[in-house]
């Protein structure tokens, strides 16, 4: 238990949390209870001023907080799992760059990120090697089992909660490299396909939903190279986060994944000295850091992704130029006013139906400029990739 007063500056990755989460983040083993009473008597001080636990902190403020409060929780805290020498070397391979808010990894294919049913060996259980004496590092987003790349793990509670939001709210920009399976007629496409979870395989398959009732998932794709008829190799970009969802959506327009066999079946493989392992890379991940900088990191391709590369004659330097962001044409802004004016026309024939059981129904005003949201969820296909207004795009003819 600590016997002295201790002094904290607050990070910019903790700008406009609350006082009550700042300990919940930095000193979890101190009890709401005990923070409201030395809130209560004064004993808790921000910038040398009292503070209440829903107070929210700025950047650069100090935090006082007093001696003791932090005695183990009942039955102790839970002890850190001693890693092996071989496990600490096999943590530190992984890294490609580190700071005080991250450490961003180069994930190897057939280590999962996470641990499962049976899953003893994963990333997560290697993170207490870059612990040392401060918090436990935390996942923040995840790579499938068999897909390699770049890996971003939050060194804090603070910076996990800022990149978690830049995750969740699609700002982060993730680039993968795929080899597939024959070539799709249409260069640089959008697909537009909702997913929903395969009945019957514990939600570990995922599937193209047709009720359109399923989640909404868009993928832009570009071909980098191709090999004649025989295979491509294809620059994917999610702008939605669904389980597998690249794996799905190459499936489902006829050119899945070279060695993704739960998706693509038979078709999924190519013959010849071409490994059969997936052939799905995390190349590159852009991303905001707390700091106000700009994390910018590529993984290097892993053996049998580099050997498949040369094998088919395609060069790795022709694959870093970064396309331009993703911007709805006006096939995306037709597509959205044609979703609002049937939302429109449902509420509408709600307020009959009130009227008629004498209830009050208020009616909601139309605009044109709800003709900017963004696609709705349904049926979809590839189709070219808009980047600004432009002629209408057409549909692809080959196979789906």
């Amino acid at each position: 238990m600590s016997t002295e007063v201790r002094q904290f500056t607050v990070q910019h990755d903790d700008d406009g949390v609350r006082l009550d989460r700042w300990f919940k983040r930095h000193l979890p083993q101190i009890g709401f209870a005990m923070i409201s009473r030395w809130a209560r008597t004064g004993q808790i001080r921000v910038d040398g001023k009292r503070a209440d636990p829903a107070d929210r902190l700025s950047a650069g403020q100090v935090v006082r907080v007093p001696p003791g409060g932090d005695a183990p929780a009942k039955g102790g805290a839970k002890p850190r799992r001693e890693l092996s020498e071989e496990e600490i070397a096999r943590a530190e391979a992984m890294v490609i760059t580190q700071d005080r808010a991250a450490i961003v990894l180069n994930k190897p294919p057939g280590l999962a990120t996470q641990g499962g049913s049976g899953m003893k060996e994963h990333v997560d259980g290697l993170l207490d090697a870059f612990a040392h004496d401060g918090p436990r590092p935390r996942l923040v987003h995840r790579l499938d089992k068999d897909t390699s790349g770049v890996l971003l793990i939050a060194r804090t509670p603070g910076s996990a909660a800022y990149f978690s939001k830049r995750f969740s709210g699609r700002t982060a920009r993730k680039i993968y490299w795929a080899i597939i399976t024959g070539v799709p007629d249409i260069a640089d496409g959008l697909i537009e396909l909702p997913l929903a979870k395969q009945p019957g395989t514990g939600g570990e398959k995922m599937m193209v939903d047709k009720s359109g009732e399923g989640q909404s998932a868009r993928t832009r794709y570009r071909v980098l190279d191709r090999a004649g008829n025989r295979a491509a190799w294809v620059e994917l970009q999610p702008l939605t986060g669904r389980t597998h969802q690249l794996r799905v959506h190459m499936a489902a327009i006829g050119h899945p994944i070279v060695g993704d066999g739960k998706y693509g079946g038979p078709e999924a493989f190519l013959s010849g000295s071409i490994s059969r392992k997936m052939h799905l890379h995390a190349r590159r991940l852009i991303i905001d850091h707390p700091d106000g900088d700009v994390i910018d990191v590529r993984a290097e391709l892993p053996e049998h992704f580099a050997n498949t590369m040369a094998s088919l004659g395609f060069d790795e330097d022709d694959g870093d130029a970064l396309p331009e962001p993703y911007k709805p044409g006006k096939a995306d802004e037709k597509q959205a006013a044609k979703a609002h004016a049937k939302q429109v026309r449902k509420e509408r024939r709600g307020e009959r139906r009130g009227r008629a059981d004498g209830r009050v129904a208020t009616r909601k005003p139309v605009t044109k400029a709800l003709a900017k949201r963004g696609p709705t969820k349904g049926k979809g296909s590839a189709r070219p990739a808009a980047k600004g207004p432009g002629p209408k795009p057409t549909k692809p003819t080959g196979k789906r």
